[in-house]
């Protein structure tokens, strides 16, 4: 599959503190744009598409990870996810909460507590300036670690507008440093390490009905990549990032993503005039709901980058070696 993308998109830098939303709900014109450091507060208000989330992933060279906790309006929808990569063996803990009962998520990236409780499954999340501290545990598992927060490591922060009505504004911080345990089966393993780091997916908005969206990100020491896809097309923002040694690097530019559908674990490429990679998959993880007018298909991929890609002033940076996912999701909801 080859999805064509227009040229480079003209994106303004927002470097002060801003609310996401104007008094009667829509969007905040001057909330439109991307950061390096979280400054919105998504003061979002009422019902209707109203979606809210956190989702941790981490990589180890033993293991993946993945922690959800989310409000979508109709449901909590919560979740702790590993892959061992050696066996491929996955582990997962799922609970969906009507009404998002009990689910606590903050206004602002890294301040205050994220908590969510359901099906067995037990999620506490405590942020501040310094870091966050992760809790989750469910039958069988249980994961506590630290995510550290370095000086002047800089995340991207983007408010992707579809309408006044209809908007998102997301945080990618890609190559945190993670230490801890995780516990799987009776059996503890060390969570660090130069080869160990997270990666944050930090989400607030109002969506769409139907949306479908391509999400990339991976990490190596020194170096990350964050790369998103379809659900920013006409926008005239992107998610688009690399980082060195913690500085982001903005690619205003909407990408190349080939991919093919019938055989998820072939390689990928998402190229552009500063980013050209190839993905190659080691393991696919699926999840489908279909509730009637509501449902989701995610495709996953975990594996290894190859390539290049320009930091701002044309210096060429090689990514080979960065390990993390490609997926497509396709929501209805």
């Amino acid at each position: 599959m080859t999805l064509e993308r227009e040229p480079a998109t003209h994106e303004r830098e927002l470097t002060s503190a801003v609310e996401l939303c104007l008094p009667d709900g829509r969007l905040n014109p001057a909330a439109v744009g991307w950061t390096r450091r979280p400054l919105h507060t998504a003061n979002l208000r009422g019902w209707g598409r109203t979606k809210r989330w956190e989702y941790w992933g981490i990589v180890t060279p033993d293991h993946i990870i993945g922690v959800t906790a989310s409000s979508l309006d109709y449901a909590g929808v919560h979740g702790l996810y590993v892959l061992d990569r050696a066996s491929g063996r996955e582990t997962s803990v799922d609970a969906v909460v009507p009404l998002a009962r009990g689910v606590a998520l903050p206004p602002r990236s890294g301040e205050g507590g994220v908590s969510a409780r359901g099906g067995g499954l037990g999620i506490d999340i405590a942020q501040g300036p310094d870091g966050t501290i992760l809790h989750a545990a469910g039958p069988g598992v249980r994961l506590d670690v630290e995510v550290p927060l370095p000086q002047g490591h800089e995340s991207l922060g983007v408010v992707v507008p579809w309408s006044r009505r209809r908007f998102q504004y997301t945080v990618k911080d890609v190559g945190r440093p993670v230490h801890g345990t995780l516990s799987l089966r009776d059996r503890s393993y060390d969570v660090g390490g130069p080869d160990a780091f997270a990666v944050l997916d930090h989400g607030r908005g109002k969506w769409p009905y139907a949306v479908t969206w391509n999400w990339a990100a991976g990490a190596a020491p020194g170096r990350a990549l964050q790369l998103g896809g379809q659900w920013t097309d006409g926008t005239g923002v992107t998610e688009n990032a690399l980082f060195v040694d913690g500085r982001l690097h903005k690619i205003g530019e909407e990408l190349r993503w080939e991919y093919d559908r019938s055989d998820w674990r072939r390689p990928w490429r998402i190229s552009g005039d500063r980013v050209d990679v190839r993905f190659e998959p080691f393991h696919e993880k699926v999840a489908r709901t279909n509730l009637g007018v509501v449902a989701n298909e995610t495709h996953q991929c975990f594996g290894h980058f190859s390539g290049w890609a320009l930091t701002d002033d044309g210096t060429r940076t090689d990514l080979d070696g960065l390990t993390g996912w490609a997926e497509e999701a396709r929501n209805r909801w």
